[in-house]
């Protein structure tokens, strides 16, 4: 039974919201990336 009541978003939120998405994949990896660094730098000195 298919549900006929969900949302359906408009093609200028569906945009927003993969750019939101983006942004958000973005900003984790560099996380990520800064963690790695601090640990290096930490196991270096």
């Amino acid at each position: 039974m298919e549900r006929q009541d969900r949302i359906r978003l408009t093609e200028a939120e569906q945009k927003a919201r993969r750019n939101r998405s983006i942004a958000i994949g973005v900003v984790l990896v560099a996380l990520v990336v800064v963690f790695y660094l601090v640990t290096l730098a930490k196991m270096a000195s």
